[in-house]
């Protein structure tokens, strides 16, 4: 059994502003994400320029925050919100939705490639390995404020939380979701492959890991669980990207469409 030790979840006080830890954990995600692309961009073979990159980021930034927002707000908070109209604008209270931040982000990097004249299968392909390290992060920043624990547990890695040992789950989320998603795509993606087969992996080994961090997380309070005594909202929300996934990958093979992220070898 492990001690959790209880973390300030306030990095930072300069009179009245606060800054937190999980702010400092998504501005590390956004700055990984940079680099990251910064190197994938300056690849040989790349058609993308180090300026594109800027803007890529950009737009997943204004996509990762008003989607997840938005998404937890619908998903999760509806509740919330009947009590407090202005509870959507309430960012510093918490709640990000992940699978509403991709929605927002795949809708961002759509407008992108518009504006830039890029297929935007491309686009979605060239970011599929990038929020991998916000996501770990982002986990990260969960287990600072001491959130998202998961169920009570006997196993010795259980972290003791008011009295009880808990499954670390925002950790097990920050391997599998971060570690593992990022080791592998980063390798799928370091040569070309067809379009949109580095989406289709994407969708579907993140719809994996949280449809099985799912099964030792404790769901919202205010909506339980919505069958059996073990099926989650979360896992509800993944089961689509399992399939979309594995269509996603199926079609790409199948199709074999050249990827626009690399100049054609000659």
């Amino acid at each position: 059994m492990l001690k959790y030790p209880g973390f300030n979840p306030i990095a930072l006080e300069l009179g009245p502003l606060k800054i937190h830890w999980y702010g400092i954990m998504y501005l590390i995600g956004f700055a990984g994400a940079w680099w990251l692309a910064r190197r994938r961009a300056a690849a040989p073979r790349s058609t993308w320029r180090p300026a594109d990159v800027d803007d890529l980021i950009f737009f997943g930034m204004l996509g990762v925050i008003l989607g997840g927002r938005i998404g937890y707000v619908l998903f999760y908070g509806l509740k919330f919100w009947a009590i407090d109209p202005w509870y959507p604008l309430k960012i510093w209270e918490g709640g990000m939705s992940f699978h509403g931040g991709l929605i927002g982000v795949v809708l961002a990097f759509t407008l992108f490639a518009l504006r830039r004249g890029r297929h935007p299968a491309d686009v979605y392909d060239f970011g599929a390995p990038l929020p991998a390290f916000g996501l770990f992060f982002g986990r990260i920043g969960n287990f600072i404020n001491g959130e998202l624990w998961g169920k009570v547990t006997t196993v010795p890695w259980g972290f003791q939380v008011n009295g009880q040992v808990r499954h670390a789950s925002q950790l097990y989320e920050a391997a599998l979701e971060g570690v593992v998603l990022f080791t592998v795509l980063w390798w799928f993606t370091s040569k070309p492959r067809p379009r949109l087969a580095p989406s289709g992996l994407f969708v579907l080994i993140y719809g994996c890991a949280r449809f099985l961090v799912e099964f030792v997380r404790v769901p919202d309070e205010h909506i339980g669980y919505l069958a059996g005594g073990w099926f989650t909202e979360g896992q509800l929300l993944s089961l689509p990207m399992i399939i979309g996934g594995l269509v996603l990958l199926a079609w790409a093979y199948r199709a074999r469409v050249p990827s626009g992220n690399f100049h054609q070898a000659r």
